[in-house]
């Protein structure tokens, strides 16, 4: 007794090629979206309209929050500070673009790489090319 056929790569795609066409018939005999606007549509910010154009008016009263609660005096003091605490920030360096530990780790780091680099720069460099001619000879030279 044999079981149900696997089906093929071409019957698969050739379903999928039938599957994708029927959609595109469907889709072509598809009446166009109407462009009529509904009421309900009204609601709706276009982009080409202004925000201020859609916003009427405004929903509630403006409250009455009463006298100010700071004196013209402290509010032109603080506005004063304010404003030369800003052109400090503006005229401040921008922050290193190094760590300063990172920086400092290098420094202690640097005599002892070289001292490293001298003792086994030469035989590492010498390793290599040995490496390198012999896997372009063929020959592995020892």
């Amino acid at each position: 007794m044999q079981g149900a056929r696997e089906p093929s790569m071409e019957d698969i795609l050739a379903s999928i090629k039938k599957v994708i066409a029927e959609e595109k018939e469907l889709r072509a005999a598809a009446p166009p979206p109407s462009t009529e606007l509904d009421d309900e549509d009204e609601d709706v910010l276009e982009l080409d309209q202004p925000i201020e154009a859609v916003i009427a008016e405004p929903t509630r009263e403006p409250v009455d929050l009463g006298p100010p609660l700071a004196s013209d005096e402290a509010v032109d003091t603080s506005r004063q500070k304010l404003a030369s605490l800003q052109e400090v920030a503006a005229a401040a360096p921008p922050p290193p673009l190094v760590n300063p530990f990172e920086a400092m780790v290098r420094e202690m780091i640097r005599p002892m790489m070289k001292d490293w680099l001298d003792a086994h720069l030469s035989d590492i460099v010498d390793d290599h090319v040995r490496r390198e001619i012999g896997r372009i000879t063929g020959t592995p030279i020892n």
